[in-house]
């Protein structure tokens, strides 16, 4: 027996997804822990070998392949835990990295500051030497200016180096040459280089780049090595494969290189996994939300394809590679409820995280969090959180709730969880507002699929807000990101600056640009064990008006680039202008300009037969699933009122549920509010509809299609 496992690590747990060769599964989740990720990794490996009831030795010996999906990057960003890190550019050009595009973001806060530098000003260092923009040299570099700089360096005892100068993207010469001297000189700084991370137009978006690379590389470089070794230990044969920020996956040895394409690394995967389940019901576009210990995930899939995009803020770090479009929010079932200095209740985005946790936890947390509005409201049984795994103090948190955010409100320990389950809820629904009304889509015409451990309590109110219709909660719910893992491919981005009007592209420099993407495609591809026949080719452009400041991303087809039919481009391009902005300049006869040609290559791996978890299949009757009663909150009364409880892990296919109700699993539980139904469906699945809101041409079941979900 062969098994590829998905692996998840996020600020609460760590979710494991298992599928063997013969089609079944295992979900797994196991606590983080956040002083060594790589620590809760590997412990979950042992407990699913104990699961299996094999030994360790035995269930490491038939592991295919791991693919992981990690914080490390991410987190190293957000709590400035990377490297030392100095940047190196061209003379005059050394404050650019905090000048940024010279747009504030906040232009009416007077009290609004500037994200601090990854790089302080003291660790900036300029050369003299210049390519003009025509990409001609007009200074080289000079070695002694250089070994001065890398004598500072030792000195400050910088762990990392960024190198980014002026118009390297069209010619790398200089800067080629300075980073060969530096890491000769250097071996033991991790230095990162404009050309091999970047090589494109906008110097901000490539400095910015280069130096989060550098910044998290040494803490990725050092996680991965850390974790390869433990592997290496238990004697791991078979194939790591780490997530990529672009929903692809990339061999260790790149992310090592490349840190800055794991940014989003653990995110990524719930849109893959979204797209997946969404086409299987029979929907080209749908929102997943991915709600988990200490963060809410939203990301759009549209006519089959996940949302890409260059422009990436992390944390207001600009990260310029192709990365899926994941609006990222501080809301989870970890976020800390407070009082702000106004007297209002607010929700997170601090999270209390898996130690100490919620207080529920009775680990030693003393401040209300989400999951503790859950317990108290009725949606979680503190007997049954994790199927018994972990027992959940309720008498403590009533009173702790009650004491600390209850009084200061006027209010009840149950009247003040009711007040943080709609705070949350109305945050979450505004970053789905992000990721769709903001971005050109209406949310009311989105299937929503529902994941985490704590979204399906939460997603009916979010839908109810955005007046969604549908959502579905999958089997594989509460481990998503661990499952969408395995339906990675290896995917690669290339990125070449060309400058022209669409009408003046001169063809032959226009092919040799992609046949020489496309031809370093193949060559890594094939060296990561992808054959030929298995690469698949998506060029794009970035195109806009003249005149105009931003450019719009247009993927187009191997076709309209190698028969160079610009016509086709130029139309595509003003439909999506259109769709975005409400306007397009196509009567008026507007020159379009190229700004970037992009390539990206994908290598087809192999996927699993099917991604439902295993169900065990006993209840005849509605009535053989009902656990019992109990009292929970229903937002449409804004009251407790006694609820049937149903156990979800028994329930078949075709059973049909009316709120309000609640379907507890062993690692999620569903909660329907008075405004919806719920159809069970094929593996596991809930398919929840607002009774009141499906329009005609929504379904709750596929046509002539049998659906495992």
């Amino acid at each position: 027996m062969k098994y590829k496992i998905g692996i998840d690590v996020g600020g609460t747990f760590t979710d494991f997804f298992l599928v063997a060769d013969n089609g079944d599964s295992i979900m797994h989740k196991t606590l983080s822990t956040p002083e060594d990720s790589s620590e809760g990794f590997i412990t979950g490996l042992k407990e699913i070998a104990v699961k299996l009831n094999l030994s360790e030795s035995e269930f490491i010996d038939n592991i295919d392949t791991i693919v992981h999906g990690t914080t490390v990057a991410t987190n190293a960003l957000l709590t400035m835990g990377g490297a030392k890190t100095a940047l190196i550019t061209t003379k005059g050009f050394r404050d650019a990295l905090e000048m940024r595009r010279g747009i504030r973001e906040e232009r009416y806060d007077n009290h609004y500051k500037n994200v601090t530098p990854l790089v302080p000003r003291y660790l900036r260092y300029t050369l003299d030497e210049r390519i003009d923009a025509e990409g001609n040299v007009l200074n080289e570099v000079d070695y002694a200016e250089l070994d001065a700089i890398i004598s500072k360096l030792k000195e400050e005892e910088v762990q990392a180096a960024a190198v980014c100068f002026m118009n390297s993207y069209l010619n790398s010469e200089n800067e080629k040459a300075a980073t060969e001297y530096l890491r000769k000189a250097l071996p033991d700084t991790f230095i990162s280089a404009s050309y091999e991370v970047l090589p494109s137009v906008r110097f901000y978006e490539r400095v910015s780049t280069t130096v989060v690379n550098a910044y998290i590389g040494v803490v990725v470089d050092s996680y991965l090595k850390s974790l390869l070794g433990k592997l290496e230990k238990l004697n791991f044969n078979g194939k790591l494969m780490i997530m990529q920020s672009n929903g692809g996956v990339v061999t260790p040895e790149i992310a090592c290189k490349i840190a800055a394409v794991a940014v989003l690394s653990g995110p990524a995967a719930a849109p893959i996994a979204g797209a997946y389940y969404s086409n299987l019901l029979g929907y080209d576009n749908c929102i997943t939300m991915d709600m988990g210990g200490t963060s809410f995930d939203a990301s759009l899939v549209v006519n089959k394809q996940c949302v890409t995009s260059t422009d990436a803020d992390i944390d207001r770090y600009r990260v310029a590679l192709p990365t899926l479009d994941i609006i990222t929010i501080g809301a989870g079932g970890g976020s800390i409820g407070w009082v702000d200095e106004g007297g209002l209740l607010q929700m997170g985005p601090k999270s209390a995280g898996s130690l100490p946790g919620p207080i529920s936890y009775d680990r030693g947390g003393e401040k209300p969090a989400c999951t503790d509005a859950d317990l108290i409201l009725g949606y979680l049984d503190p007997n049954f959180f994790a199927g018994g795994k972990y027992q959940l103090n309720k008498e403590k948190t009533v009173e702790v709730t009650g004491k600390v955010l209850g009084e200061p409100l006027g209010l009840n320990a149950e009247e003040a969880a009711a007040g943080m389950y709609r705070v949350i809820n109305m945050n979450m629904a505004q970053g789905v507002r992000q990721v769709s009304v903001e971005r050109g889509y209406d949310p009311r015409e989105f299937l929503m699929i529902c994941a985490g451990g704590a979204g399906s309590i939460h997603a009916g109110e979010i839908c109810r807000e955005l007046e969604i219709p549908m959502f579905v909660v999958p089997s594989v719910a509460p481990i998503f990101c661990a499952a969408g893992m395995l339906l990675g491919d290896l995917k690669h981005d290339y990125v070449r600056s060309y400058m022209s009007k669409l009408s003046e592209i001169n063809k032959d420099e226009f092919l040799k640009l992609y046949d020489e993407m496309k031809a370093e495609a193949v060559r890594t591809l094939i060296a990561e064990g992808i054959t030929e026949d298995k690469i698949e080719y998506v060029p794009s452009l970035d195109l806009r008006y003249i005149g105009q400041y931003h450019e719009v991303p247009l993927e187009v087809s191997m076709d309209d680039i190698y028969d160079f039919d610009l016509e086709t481009i130029k139309e595509a391009f003003h439909n999506e202008h259109n769709r975005q902005f409400g306007y397009e300049l196509k009567d008026e006869g507007t020159e379009l300009e190229v700004i970037n040609i992009r390539f990206r290559a994908i290598g087809i791996t192999e996927k699993p037969h099917s991604l439902s978890g295993n169900i065990v299949k006993g209840a005849d009757t509605l009535e053989e699933a009902l656990k019992g009663r109990r009292q929970a909150y229903v937002p449409e009364q804004d009251a407790m009122q006694e609820v049937p409880v149903y156990d979800g892990d028994i329930l078949k296919s075709n059973f049909k549920i009316s709120g309000p109700a609640i379907i507890e699993q062993i690692n999620t539980t569903v909660f329907l509010g008075e405004s919806y139904n719920c159809e069970t469906g094929i593996g596991g699945a809930f398919i929840v509809y607002n009774k009141g809101l499906m329009p005609e041409g929504f379904k709750t079941k596929p046509e002539n299609q049998t659906v495992e979900v």
